[in-house]
């Protein structure tokens, strides 16, 4: 199914959650009114709210506790990328020009400092203290993630484990977050809560794999990206593929990696080397045991069967998805 598709169960819900959003955006500033509308025009697919939703509807009707959560989320997610272009110093985000492209790397980190204070300010107002606790938690986990990935690329040293940590905490807990929310949202029962976050956990540990194929060419064009290659970044298929490979070709590739410039015969030949040594593969194989583990936990939930059915079609969505 398409994102499209996906949203239409909820298309009235997700147009009063863009209403909240936007007014979550607006200040009297001139400067940051004109970035914020510009963020808002970048609109992404809203995998995040849509995961906050549909697990709300899994225990009751989405109301506006379900729409302040699936706003914090989204001003928390909106703030992280803002950071990541500029610690990526990265010009470009889904076909814009990134805030740092526009604003320079000062402004940028104001902006996202500026969303993520405003996701905290509309909890704090409403009182939703449980769901503070749930983002902030989130932000610490993103927080560590983020600073354990820099430090294990500068020594090239990340193994299966590590890297599973790494993710579980930059990437699997936002997701987790939003499921928490979203159950929190339609339902006192903190087991059930509890098993909502697991389930969000779970789907992001898939979703990064998803987005780690990616780069190695596992995509809409078909063409690697060497994104993860250029940063130095040791993901899923190229830490399987060391485990695989004699030392000496292990070295050699760190060589490459490590070397200057991200030419379309370094990423090929590094390409390669994963592809000789079943990365892709397993990197696939993972990915679809997270998926499995979290369609385990959402059988185990006692709720209608057809609202199982959309998160287990957005999940799907999650990890077929080509961009």
């Amino acid at each position: 199914m398409s994102i499209n598709e996906l949203k239409i169960p909820i298309e009235k819900e997700l147009k009063a959650f863009e209403f909240m959003f936007k007014q979550s955006m607006k200040t009297r500033l001139p400067l940051l009114n004109t970035i914020l509308s510009y963020i808002i025009k970048q609109k992404g697919k809203q995998i995040r709210p849509l995961f906050v939703m549909y697990a709300a509807k899994l225990f009751g009707d989405i109301n506006i506790r379900t729409y302040r959560g699936a706003s914090l989320v989204e001003l928390l997610h909106t703030a992280s990328l803002v950071h990541d272009d500029v610690v990526d110093d990265s010009f470009q985000r889904r076909g814009f020009w990134s805030i740092n492209a526009l604003w320079k790397n000062k402004i940028s980190v104001l902006v996202g400092d500026y969303l993520l204070s405003q996701g905290l300010l509309l909890a704090v107002e409403h009182r939703d203290f449980d769901m503070l606790e749930i983002l902030s938690t989130a932000v610490k986990d993103m927080s560590e993630g983020e600073l354990q990935q820099l430090e294990r690329s500068r020594f090239m040293n990340v193994t299966e484990d590590a890297y599973f940590h790494i993710i579980k905490q930059k990437t699997a807990s936002l997701f987790a977050c939003c499921c928490e929310i979203g159950a929190a949202s339609t339902t006192l029962d903190t087991e059930l809560q509890k098993h909502m976050r697991n389930f969000g956990e779970q789907v992001g540990l898939a979703f990064q794999i998803r987005d780690d194929l990616f780069d190695f060419g596992d995509n809409k064009t078909g063409k690697p990206s060497g994104i993860d290659i250029k940063g130095r970044k040791l993901t899923l298929p190229i830490i399987h593929a060391f485990s695989k490979a004699s030392n000496r070709d292990v070295q050699k590739i760190k060589k490459l990696i490590r070397s200057e410039g991200n030419n379309e015969q370094k990423i090929k030949d590094i390409v390669s080397f994963i592809t000789a040594h079943g990365g892709m593969s397993y990197s696939r194989g993972k990915m679809e045991e997270f998926r499995d583990r979290a369609f385990e936990i959402l059988e185990s939930i006692p709720a209608e069967k057809h609202h199982k059915q959309s998160l287990q079609k957005l999940v799907n969505f999650v990890i077929e998805r080509t961009q």
